[in-house]
């Protein structure tokens, strides 16, 4: 018999979730589970409807993110009708895009990690929080805010909301960019610029105090998936497939529409999330992960001067030229992308043609399948729909970066736990632990699932004959 410590729900990430923990009786930590026990449902609902209905609709699996799951379906109602869409058009989903990864990203590091890194794993969880953060360093919450505010005003300003844009479309986008809005983010790309300056010195000096979370959160060899342009550049709209090892040899560089050749996924009793996996390599073999680490470890370089410096700095983590192994660097990867899309979106409104009116493409139905894939801030997301001749779907199919990341949260969970937990006791800030190897994934369950209820915190340890050795509750 084993004991069991039960985390439920853990807190600070984007929907609901629990962890077991199954203790064998010398104490040590013997498995680690990360159940998700919310229930996502819109792969059946939405059959039966037009695929041209689908930006919108999917856009409310989750309001952290719609903007990713707008574009994605897009993208696979371009594929169904079978046409390029105008450049312009291009230019402005991706545009849409890296203000999407800006806002998210933000959010991730501010408002959800950084009282774990600028207040201490051990500090008092009542204080523990933004509203802590606030009382504590409020120059910083601001600057967390302000930059999530950036994110969230240049997609209001394309989509004419923040959430749930009803803008990208099949063939296009239904609004071109105002002259003067376009004038507006430039005059506000100054102060994010700072802020994440601020925010990539804030983590690089905090580093020292972190030294045993950096070796033991989710620190192990993987798979790493995510886009690239034509020639390896860091990607998040378009381009190819490519899968490194943790040697960083390159398993894949392919075509998105040929991902179900070499990702299958797997299903497990005890949770709603699924576990994607590399089929050459077979489940659960084949744990792959996605988001910004991954991204920086399958890309030959950025493409931007500020973004490739720090990528540099970046890789000064790994080891004999292998990617950087270590989950806890997801935070660095993340600031690094802020960097990036900063850049980008800067040199793009640069471009005197951004402001035209052409940006949609109009056509019926000549695919019977559509396939869309684009970079989430969380990792690569597909959508893929077969539908009838009118446009009528039959099959939905879509694959949530959280759910890639599945299995590999799972090994972090376990990791962190065999490395903190000794015995009957476990303190606070052990727990707090765990769930931190959470957050760094930034999981988004509403997304991977579909968000219903919440759940009181409540541990406890178990002894193999039955006893309540040890309770914490969390209200």
């Amino acid at each position: 018999m084993t004991r069991t410590v039960i985390i439920d729900p853990v807190t600070r990430i984007e929907g609901h979730a629990k962890i077991s923990l199954y203790l064998g009786d010398d104490g040590k930590v013997e498995d680690a589970r990360f159940h998700v026990v919310e229930f996502r449902g819109f792969e059946k609902f939405c059959v039966g409807r037009t695929f041209w209905e689908m930006p919108g609709i999917t856009a409310r699996v989750c309001g952290i993110c719609p903007v990713s799951h707008i574009l994605a379906s897009a993208k696979a109602g371009d594929d169904v009708l079978g046409i390029r869409i105008p450049p312009r058009a291009e230019k402005l989903r991706r545009l849409m895009n890296w203000g999407q990864l800006v806002q998210s990203h933000a959010l991730s590091f501010f408002h959800l990690s950084a009282p774990d890194l600028l207040l201490g794993m051990d500090s008092d969880p009542a204080k523990r929080n933004i509203m802590g953060l606030i009382q504590a360093r409020p120059n910083i919450a601001r600057s967390g805010i302000r930059l999530r505010e950036f994110g969230q005003k240049v997609i209001r300003l394309l989509g004419g909301r923040s959430v749930h844009p009803a803008w990208a479309v099949p063939g296009g986008v239904r609004e071109p960019l105002d002259p003067e809005a376009r004038s507006q983010i430039k005059r506000m790309l100054p102060e994010a610029f700072d802020i994440a300056e601020l925010a990539l010195d804030l983590l690089k000096d905090s580093y020292d105090q972190f030294s045993d979370e950096i070796d033991n959160y989710g620190d192990f060899p993987s798979l790493y998936m995510g886009l690239v342009t034509s020639d390896g550049g860091l990607e998040h709209y378009d381009g190819r497939l490519r899968v490194v090892d943790s040697e960083g040899r390159i398993l894949q560089n392919a075509d998105t529409l040929s991902y179900r050749d070499f990702i299958d996924e797997a299903v497990e009793p005890w949770s709603y999330l699924k576990a994607p996996y590399y089929k050459p390599h077979g489940y659960p073999d084949g744990m792959y992960r996605v988001g910004p680490l991954a991204r920086l470890n399958v890309c030959d370089y950025a493409g931007t001067p500020r973004a490739d410096r720090e990528l540099r700095q970046f890789r000064r983590h790994s080891q004999r030229g292998k990617p950087v192994s270590g989950s806890f660097h997801y935070h660095y990867a993340r600031l690094i992308e802020i960097m990036f899309c900063l850049e980008k979106i800067e040199e793009t409104l640069e471009d005197e043609s951004l402001t035209g009116a052409h940006v949609r493409s109009h056509a019926e139905v000549n695919e019977r399948t559509g396939i869309g894939v684009s970079e989430a801030p969380r990792g690569t997301l597909f959508h893929e729909y077969k539908v009838d001749r009118q446009g009528i779907l039959q099959r939905v199919n879509l694959i949530i970066a959280t759910g890639q990341n599945n299995l590999a949260m799972n090994k972090t969970v376990q990791q962190i736990a065999r490395a903190y937990i000794d015995g009957n006791t476990i303190p606070e800030g052990v727990l707090n632990r765990i769930e931190h190897g959470i957050r760094l994934y930034d999981p988004c369950l509403s997304c991977s699932t579909h968000a219903a209820g919440q759940m009181p915190l409540h541990v406890q340890l178990i002894a193999p004959d039955g006893r309540v050795v040890a309770e914490r509750m969390r209200e």
